[in-house]
């Protein structure tokens, strides 16, 4: 069965009625709030990871000594 526009039209006429313009508005901005946080966390998650492996990297240049 495939949707079309007018069936998603009435689908959201009917959330419209049942839910009232101002529970969904609330929730929409819940939703944006929910997705922003989502992306720091992702964000500060990858800064940690890649802080993490510049401070195990290994330096493999020679030093003085091993100069020949």
């Amino acid at each position: 069965m495939q949707v079309g526009p007018w069936q998603i039209l009435i689908i959201g006429i009917v959330v419209l009625v049942l839910f009232g313009r101002g529970k969904i508005s609330n929730l929409m901005g819940e939703v944006g709030k929910g997705i922003t946080a989502f992306k720091k966390g992702v964000k500060d998650g990858t800064e940690e990871i890649e802080k993490e492996a510049v401070e195990t990297a290994k330096d493999v240049t020679p030093s003085e000594k091993d100069k020949v």
